[in-house]
């Protein structure tokens, strides 16, 4: 009677024990979980699906939080409704920490990963090549045909050339008037005004020959057009980083490893072509990082 009772209090205690280990993998499973966010423009999307997927190979169960405002996801990973999100680091320097313009991209990783870290407990990883910054996108026969391969030669040949933009372009500090100081005059053959969203259609449709870019955008992956070099570097970096809470890296540190292989992979012109494919040749976002995602491995 004794065994039999001994043998029902092992048998009993093994169930438990084997129920506790069961438990406790599944608590560590659960544990290594990440929620990543993304502001609500296609190369942000790319990229922090870019994040989840790495995240995902390497046993992480990913949370998606995408399309967060642009005014609310810096205080919604501080905040900790997000753990990791895609930024730039002029955005981070000028408009978050509210420092003011620097055009040395090192200095103003630099900058941005030491104030992050002090001011809001964040972590800053490796920036990417890829700068979704300001610039100026030229019709390429028109760039070619008058040898205008900078700002500084176009502003030599200004008078050939029909510039538009925006009507505020031309008062902002940060854009034509700003570029008069760092520069000199641009005496264009003509200025006119429209829709930022209708600038690669007024070059297309050849009443412009030069309007103001961003960096990525989709259309420059297109031999249409040309990416002006700011090679007096007026405008600012904004290089894309990955910005993670301390207190997530602390209890994950692998996932410095899995984010900083993405940002490695990541140039202006990747950048650009991953744009095109959802914004011009219309594929899903997912798809496109899902895709190139694969090349990686």
């Amino acid at each position: 009677m004794k065994k039999r009772i001994l043998c029902i209090l092992l048998a009993a205690a093994a169930a438990v024990s084997l129920t506790a280990c069961q438990s406790g993998k599944k608590d560590d499973a659960e544990s290594k979980k990440i929620i990543v966010g993304s502001k609500g423009f296609t190369e942000n999307l790319i990229l922090s699906e870019l994040y989840a997927l790495a995240l995902e190979d390497e046993g992480f169960e990913v949370q998606r939080e995408f399309e967060v405002s642009n005014a609310v996801i810096h205080q919604a990973v501080c905040q900790g409704d997000i753990d990791i999100y895609p930024e730039y680091t002029g955005t981070a320097l000028m408009t978050i920490l509210e420092q003011p313009m620097m055009t040395d991209t090192q200095e103003v990783y630099n900058t941005v990963k030491e104030m992050y870290a002090q001011k809001y407990q964040l972590d800053v990883l490796e920036m990417c090549a890829a700068s979704d910054g300001n610039g100026l996108a030229m019709r390429a026969d028109v760039a070619q045909k008058y040898g205008i391969r900078t700002i500084s030669d176009l502003q030599k040949q200004a008078g050939k050339i029909r510039f538009g933009s925006t009507s505020d372009f031309y008062e902002r500090e940060d854009g034509m008037a700003g570029l008069k100081k760092a520069y000199g005059e641009f005496a264009f053959a003509s200025e006119n005004s429209f829709d930022n969203a209708l600038k690669y259609q007024v070059l297309e449709s050849d009443e412009v020959d030069c309007v103001p870019a961003y960096t990525t955008d989709a259309q420059l992956s297109s031999d249409e057009f040309v990416l002006l070099e700011d090679d007096k570097k007026f405008w600012p970096p904004y290089n894309i980083i990955p910005v993670v809470r301390a207190d997530v890296l602390e209890k994950y540190p692998e996932a410095e490893n899995i984010i900083n292989h993405i940002s490695q992979q990541i140039d202006t012109e990747t950048m650009t072509e991953l744009n095109a494919a959802v914004d011009i040749q219309k594929e899903e976002y997912d798809d496109v990082a899902a895709d190139f995602y694969e090349t990686l491995k």
